[in-house]
């Protein structure tokens, strides 16, 4: 998992960066620089905690996030260069930062804060990078058509699908709108189009402000980033009375990957043992033999079996012991879809 936090100059991105990695990355302004900090977070998880507690592992592993901070784009329309179009591609989704702070010591580059402008011009942004990209590849088989020794078929199946991308990008649609099939997810993952990636925006309040009113088509939340930022870089304890003066419930670290697992569609199993307790992360509705690929793709290309018990059923009855006395351990295929908090076990004849 990998989420590029992008926004306009001034934004906060870096500020939530370091709220999210307990990072002390500077937050000046990069100038309109391509600069990309990187931070691997660990997922918080109460799971990991008991799991490691019953099999007192001596390693314990908890499921992770990549954030990057990718500075660079400034919503001007004037184009995505290649060097940073390459690094939003690698992205598997973005965290949109709107600013609706105010702060005389951190001047707005458009001279006033206006989140609804704001938040339209990066996405805006996005947009016109792919509808350039799908016109290109328009005119590429249009030449290739006159020119003529291509596959006519595969050349009229592509000119469908990329006519579709257009016209949906015309009305100003993303991508991620557009109804495709396997097939045309399968071709279309190698171009790098970016509205096509999931995309949460995070209002970034001052103190004591309220999120605004403001009606986008994919999901939101709203923080105070400077705030969350000074209470990821306190010391735990000093982090606990900090937020109880603030009325803050918890940090915006364990809320952000909530929401980024929702954005990308992702859930947690477990492999439990003597040597390793681990989380690993799937996508919702994968099957047992995508999930063992996580662990290893020798074990998707052996895979025999599944042996698998759900986390509540193992905390209640207290051992693997018990869950197969009492029927909770099952034996699966490898169309089984695993669930949240599945203990797995798989059995590979490589």
């Amino acid at each position: 998992m990998k989420l590029g936090i992008i926004g306009l100059p001034q934004a906060g991105k870096t500020t939530l960066f370091n709220a999210l990695t307990r990072s002390h990355t500077p937050t000046t302004a990069s100038a309109g620089r391509i600069e990309v900090h990187t931070g691997v977070v660990d997922v918080p998880d109460p799971r990991v905690d008991k799991l490691s507690a019953m099999f007192k592992p001596r390693k314990t592993i908890y499921a992770k996030v990549t954030y990057a901070d990718i500075a660079g784009l400034d919503g001007t329309q004037k184009g995505i260069s290649g060097q940073l179009l390459n690094t939003l591609a690698q992205m598997d989704g973005f965290i949109h930062v709107v600013r609706c702070f105010e702060d005389e010591n951190v001047p707005h580059p458009a001279g006033s804060v206006h989140p609804a402008r704001d938040a339209e011009a990066m996405l805006s942004e996005l947009l016109l990078n792919d509808l350039v990209a799908v016109e290109r590849k328009l005119e590429r088989l249009a030449d290739e058509r006159r020119k003529g020794g291509t596959d006519k078929a595969q050349n009229e199946r592509l000119t469908v699908l990329f006519t579709r991308l257009k016209e949906a990008l015309d009305a100003s649609i993303p991508l991620r709108k557009v109804d495709l099939t396997p097939d045309d997810q399968k071709e279309l993952a190698s171009y790098g189009l970016l509205t096509r990636k999931p995309i949460l925006t995070v209002f970034n309040l001052g103190e004591g402000q309220s999120a605004p009113a403001l009606e986008l088509d994919h999901p939101s939340t709203a923080l105070p980033g400077k705030l969350e930022m000074e209470i990821a870089q306190l010391p735990p304890e000093d982090a606990q009375m900090f937020m109880a003066e603030y009325g803050i419930t918890e940090p915006a670290l364990h809320r952000m990957i909530r929401l980024s697992f929702d954005l990308l569609g992702q859930q947690v199993f477990f492999t439990v043992g003597e040597d390793e307790v681990r989380a690993w992360t799937t996508r919702r509705h994968a099957t047992a033999v995508e999930s063992a690929g996580e662990i290893h793709t020798d074990l998707a290309r052996g895979f025999v079996r599944a042996e698998v018990v759900a986390y509540d059923d193992l905390i209640a009855l207290g051992s693997m012991a018990e869950c197969k006395a009492k029927g909770k351990f099952r034996l699966e295929g490898k169309d089984y879809i695993v669930k949240d908090g599945d203990i797995v076990h798989i059995r590979s004849s490589l």
